[in-house]
């Protein structure tokens, strides 16, 4: 391979949908043997560029060149076999197959009479090779996440892969097995793999990047190569010259302390799992009055059923659930919201709007009757607050007439943290609420987050960014298979620590 020429390169890649303005004259290149990192806000053009690159996407202008070749790449099928591969969010395996059966039916060139072993060979090769260790007879479903994304990256390896891309590769992961992918990134940039890198942790770019492309609004704004950034420029470029010092200080101590008034208690609390569910065993928590409390654990160890145990989603088999000094143990999903509690859900689109409803609509919808008159809705009041309560969140106002469904992730998200916030809440259940959400949206959040602390409110933040955990919470909790398995106050925890017990490799720590 040429050193001078890139193994990928794109070239004023212009892309449109409609009005819209997605990618404008893009120009990016991958060499071998390096990781580049992607940065940019929601709308930036992340998106749609690694979909042109990975063939999802048609440009509308704008060329690629695989090693100073022209190429045209009309589905992923032909930017696999050129070589493109894509690790997804959301892995693409199959739970009731083994590792060897799901990598050997990604496999283009594999004869229709194949020795699974031979399969099983390669995948031990590989793994040993790369640090990618995994045992090929096991069964997909039984897999750790971690162990699920070496699979996919396996799939791309053995389909003879030579540029790598990886969306938000470490959000699933917990810090430890976040370093372990780095040290993958190592192995292969040494063997001349091209990795595109793209997150919205910065300083896991910081830590593992060789250059870095920065976009906003469609367009590159400007790199830096190794050494040349920090997170201040990065910050900078992706908004432009702005006020930084409106930002949080992870240092600041927390204010006012906490009323000793619990605003939700769960007492030996369990409730039973169901399919791809998680048991919950056993739990005693406490959320007070002006108070932050977080909530670690990776994928799949229980938040999801937490949060839809304290909304009334999911009975309880035993112990007991209080909110503000009452026995709510079997209260409805009602009554709980119009007690004062707000939701943000893991996944916004299936569990707090109606995809086919207009934004306006879905604002309306958890209120209560605070907007009806009569027989009709007060939409004009209704307009006002939510607007209001936008602005609080320095949240673009959306349009209000668009079907919920047609919103972006990010813009979804905004909506629904937004009405879920606009009347100084009780208590506030946050799953994952700053997902999806650029670098200036999730200062935002985090910021309103604090305010209603300040104002009085409980809230429970659930989060697999320990970062984020770290910088918001007043005491730290640890969930692991259902269960509670560390309780730290403020600046008493330490990273490894907690994400050895995230993964269960610890035992149970009380601070």
């Amino acid at each position: 391979m040429n050193p001078v020429v890139p193994l990928l390169e794109v070239r004023a890649i212009t892309k449109r949908y409609g009005a819209v303005t997605a990618n404008e004259g893009v120009d990016l290149s991958l060499r071998g043997g390096e990781v580049h990192a992607l940065l940019g806000e929601n709308g930036a053009g992340k998106s749609t560029l690694s979909k042109v690159i990975y063939g999802f996407t048609r440009p509308d202008s704008g060329e690629l060149f695989l090693e100073g070749q022209p190429v045209v790449f009309p589905s992923p099928r032909e930017a696999r076999a050129a070589g493109i591969g894509m690790v997804f969010q959301n892995f693409m395996l199959i739970p009731a197959l083994s590792v060897a059966e799901n990598i050997a039916l990604f496999l283009a060139d594999l004869p229709p009479v194949f020795r699974l072993k031979a399969v099983g060979r390669q995948i031990r090769e590989f793994g040993e090779r790369f640090g990618l260790v995994v045992d090929p007879s096991a069964t997909v479903r039984q897999l750790a996440v971690g162990d699920l994304q070496k699979v996919e990256i396996l799939k791309l390896l053995l389909g003879r892969a030579r540029v790598l891309i990886f969306d938000e590769p470490t959000k699933v992961l917990a810090p430890h097995e976040a370093t372990a992918l780095f040290q993958v990134f190592a192995a292969l940039k040494a063997e001349g793999y091209a990795i595109l890198f793209i997150t919205h942790k910065l300083r896991e770019v910081l830590a593992c990047a060789d250059r870095i492309t920065v976009m906003r609004q469609g367009r590159v704004q400007g790199g830096f190569g190794p050494g040349e950034a920090t997170v201040e420029a990065l910050v900078s470029m992706m908004f432009g010259e702005q006020d930084l010092a409106g930002r949080p200080d992870p240092e600041a101590p927390t204010s006012p302390p906490p009323s000793s008034r619990p605003t939700l208690e769960l007492r030996g609390a369990s409730s039973p799992g169901t399919g791809s569910e998680t048991a919950l065993k056993g739990l005693d928590l406490s959320i007070r009055a002006g108070e932050i409390v977080g909530v670690a654990g990776v994928s799949g160890s229980g938040q999801k059923e937490l949060g839809d145990l304290i909304l009334g989603l999911r009975p309880l088999s035993a112990g007991s659930k209080w909110f503000c000094g009452v026995d709510a143990s079997h209260w409805s999903i009602a009554r709980m919201r119009e007690g004062g509690v707000a939701f943000v859900p893991e996944d916004p689109l299936v569990m707090a709007a109606v995809p086919g409803m207009s934004v306006r609509e879905n604002l309306v919808l958890g209120t209560g009757r605070r907007y009806w008159m009569d027989v009709r809705i007060d939409w004009r009041r209704l307009e006002a607050a939510m607007g209001q309560s936008f602005r609080a969140l320095a949240f673009p106002v959306p349009r209000l007439d668009p079907p919920m469904g047609a919103l972006s992730g990010g813009t979804l998200q905004r909506v629904v943290i937004a009405r879920e916030m606009a009347h100084a809440p009780t208590l506030v259940v946050a799953l994952y609420p700053t997902r999806g959400l650029d670098v200036r949206s999730t200062t935002s959040v985090r910021d309103l987050l604090r305010r209603a602390r300040d104002g009085g409110s409980g809230i429970l933040l659930i989060s697999e960014d320990l970062e984020e955990l770290a910088e918001m919470s007043d005491r730290l909790l640890v969930l692991y298979g259902g269960a509670l398995v560390g309780d730290f106050p403020r600046g008493q925890w330490q990273v490894e620590e907690v994400g050895h017990l995230m993964t269960g490799s610890k035992e149970t720590v009380h601070g």
